[in-house]
């Protein structure tokens, strides 16, 4: 019995999903999925966004984690205000969480005087709170036991949970960068499914840019970090190659875990797909075929003085 609790743990504390230490489920193209992190993010694409995501973590490896988000926001008519809606879907093991998260943010603009001047590109500054549900399954009859009737290894289901967050975001022409906790409250743990619904408190720090090489390249670095107390530190960096504004070719590497690529194209002004492959650079190299990820976006562009605004980068 000892070594199966062993198992269930080690499985936990491995995926991103839902160890106890480090649980929030990693993207390759996190930079197109920044409402997850960030509440201030909402609206800040000036039109409603659409965009899901799908993630499988490990290919081959029985049990690896698999994610699945869906996020909508955009700003309201009073475009100080944004708001924004996000589900999430993720299993690792016997174990499934359920999340939908509701996001507010206001926008402070800097450069323009008027609601007839303002451009996309003026320097903004965005403040967000963000309100999380979750409920969290258990299916552990999978789990073969020896003690049928141990009380850390029964079924659950339903387990409902709540959290806030809060964050900010800067965003100009050329840069962006945010800060943000998605989920400030730490419950206690007390056992092993208390301590599986737990969310320990994560800290996030982004910054990117575009950089323009010529009319037909530019450039996109862009770096995540995360905080996480009893965790190592977790470094993302990636360079995107953006060709005519179509065509992003990517590479990304996540500290001591992971590396990979990603390519996006943007089949009108408002839709883009994309495809993202990890491989682990650590020893679950040897027992996984890397991970994949689907990226679908769709922007409801609406016209602005008789032009359609601009392809944006971040």
């Amino acid at each position: 019995m000892k070594t199966i609790k062993v198992i269930l743990v080690g499985l936990v504390l491995l995926s991103s999903g839902l160890s106890i230490a480090q649980q929030d489920v990693q993207f390759t193209q996190y930079n197109d999925n920044m409402l997850h992190y960030n509440p201030a993010y909402a609206g800040n694409r000036d039109v409603l966004t659409v965009t899901a995501l799908h993630r499988q973590q490990w290919v081959g490896m029985k049990g690896a984690p698999m994610s699945t988000t869906l996020a909508l926001h955009t700003p309201l008519k009073y475009e100080a205000i944004g708001v924004g809606v996000s589900l999430l879907n993720d299993r690792v093991g016997p174990l499934t969480q359920s999340w939908i998260a509701g996001d507010i943010s206001y926008t402070l603009r800097f450069g323009s005087t008027s609601n007839s001047r303002r451009s996309a590109d003026d320097p903004r500054l965005s403040f967000g709170v963000k309100g999380v549900m979750n409920m969290l399954n258990a299916d552990l009859d999978r789990l073969q036991t020896t003690d049928q009737n141990d009380v850390d290894l029964q079924n659950y289901n339903n387990k409902m949970g709540a959290n806030v967050g809060a964050g900010v975001y800067f965003r100009s022409k050329h840069l962006f960068a945010g800060v943000s906790v998605p989920r400030i409250l730490e419950p206690n743990k007390t056992s092993l499914t208390t301590a599986s619904q737990t969310r320990q408190r994560h800290y996030y720090a982004t910054l990117g840019g575009i950089i323009e090489v010529n009319r037909q390249l530019k450039l996109r670095p862009t770096t995540m970090v995360k905080i996480t107390e009893n965790a190592p530190l977790a470094i993302d960096g990636s360079l995107a190659f953006i060709f005519y504004d179509k065509l992003w070719l990517a590479g990304n590497y996540r500290l001591l875990e992971s590396a990979g690529v990603y390519v996006q194209y943007q089949i009108s002004p408002q839709f883009k797909i994309g495809y993202g492959f990890d491989i682990s650079t650590n020893s679950l190299v040897r027992f996984n075929a890397g991970t994949h990820e689907i990226l679908l976006s769709y922007d409801l562009r609406r016209m602005t003085k008789g032009a359609i605004v601009s392809p944006r980068f971040f």
